[in-house]
């Protein structure tokens, strides 16, 4: 087709670089969400996949990349979250100029954009996802995950045959029955250059405890989910129910026994993909009522004691640095700030609740108040309410995380009253309803 292979570039995001490439020069952008492991530059070996991505660039402008942790992208301790990982798709399309795509996820890049989609639906114009599902694992609600214990002894087979020699190309052909010997070696080259066993393993492993089910109603663009009869690895049935709870979703189902496109598959799927991605991207783009938000709660435990025992100067310098962290993560995900009240935040606060507990009031209420009229919940500052006040209990909204500070909760243009524990400073919040 002579599309050759683009130049690798980088795009910051956070404390890590991202490597990624752009090719074609058509009038709307497709970014690529790959599967579990890629190289942007090995993976022009692969005959499937450059087909693939030279059949899209010939009518819009791709943007690929590699996940953080994985490829050419920087390496990462552990498994990156999967809030961390989809907002890279963030900085790719910041650093490539690209303010509004379509997204195309392949795999277990099919949570990383349903995320990125629900969370910035303003900069998505349509949806593609492939092979992929909202949650791994069984659950009395989602009966067709796989059991903890059949995905650990998947896990361990995986793992054996990427350290045994020739293993891996054993795994792939049950994977892509179609490709031939030299597609198969090229993708086994792709998973050795681009993740070591151990990085499998820990991203493997954090897929397994993903759950994006709940976030699936929040999608607003329009999403087309592909996958394949007899796909090998992730079950036919993930696929219906990702279209099923995905607003206006059209579902099809193509008649093929893999999990990775081939040279043979991929065809098929640009036959499906581009007139879809043409049409859903001219549409008028209407305004969301409902977007995926985070909400960062900070509190310093025992703090009374703690500015007792260390004195006013120190618990100063304390606040300070605390104060200095906190604004370092906001900055990092821009965020907005919405109060700065209380020894979470304030460097003159003495942390004394009983000092503090006006200005919790009057925060709570602002807080409250803008999710009530719905000024706060827009696609750029969308945002829930949950706090613990001095003399209540923490509260949680439904669908959060439970058991943490940072909560992922809904954000709706509309607001329900419930009673918290005796003393505390409000008796509404923007829960969902």
């Amino acid at each position: 087709m002579g599309m050759g292979m683009p130049q690798t570039r980088y795009a910051r995001s956070g404390d890590v670089m991202i490597a990624y490439q752009v090719l074609g020069e058509g009038p709307f952008d497709v970014v690529i969400t790959p599967s579990e492991v890629s190289h942007v530059e090995l993976q022009w070996e692969v005959a499937g996949w450059a087909a693939l991505l030279r059949g899209i660039a010939e009518q819009a402008r791709v943007l690929v990349f590699d996940k953080r942790g994985t490829g050419m992208s920087d390496r990462v301790a552990g498994a990156p979250t999967l809030e961390e990982r989809s907002d890279d798709i963030r900085a790719v399309m910041d650093a490539a100029g690209s303010q509004r795509a379509a997204l195309a996820g392949f795999m277990d890049g099919v949570p990383m954009s349903v995320v990125f989609a629900a969370s910035h639906p303003e900069r998505v114009s349509a949806l593609v996802l492939y092979g992929g599902m909202a949650r791994v694992l069984w659950a009395p609600d989602y009966l067709f995950g796989d059991t903890e214990r059949e995905a650990r002894n998947e896990l361990e087979e995986i793992i054996e045959s990427l350290v045994t020699p020739g293993g891996g190309e054993a795994w792939l052909r049950r994977d892509a029955p179609s490709a031939d010997q030299d597609e198969v070696q090229a993708l086994a080259r792709v998973w050795r250059y681009g993740a070591s066993p151990g990085t499998f393993e820990a991203l493997y492993r954090m897929n397994m405890a993903m759950d994006v089910r709940e976030v699936l109603p929040l999608v607003s663009a329009p999403t087309l989910v592909l996958h394949q009869r007899a796909d090998p690895w992730v079950s036919v049935k993930h696929g219906p129910y990702l279209a099923q709870h995905i607003p206006g979703a059209v579902y099809v189902e193509l008649d093929g026994a893999e999990h990775v496109p081939t040279a043979a598959t991929a065809p098929r799927l640009l036959a499906q993909m581009l007139p879809f991605l043409r049409e859903a991207v001219t549409r008028a783009v209407p305004e969301p009522d409902k977007v995926l938000a985070t909400v960062l709660f900070s509190d310093i435990v025992g703090s009374t004691a703690r500015a007792a025992e260390l004195g006013d100067a120190r618990w100063r310098e304390l606040l300070i640095e605390h104060h200095a962290r906190v604004r370092a993560q906001l900055a990092r995900y821009r965020g907005t700030e919405v109060d700065t009240a209380g020894d979470g935040f304030s460097p003159g606060s003495t942390g004394r609740p009983a000092a503090s507990a006006a200005r919790w009031r009057s925060a709570t209420r602002s807080a409250n108040s803008a999710c009530r009229s719905g000024s706060a919940c827009t696609p750029a500052s969308a945002r829930c309410w949950t706090a613990r006040w001095p003399g209540s209990r923490s509260r949680s909204a439904p669908g959060c995380r439970r058991g943490r500070r940072l909560a992922r909760c809904w954000c709706r243009r509309r607001s329900r009253t419930w009673s918290p524990a005796p003393g505390s400073p409000s008796k509404t919040a923007a829960w969902p309803s």
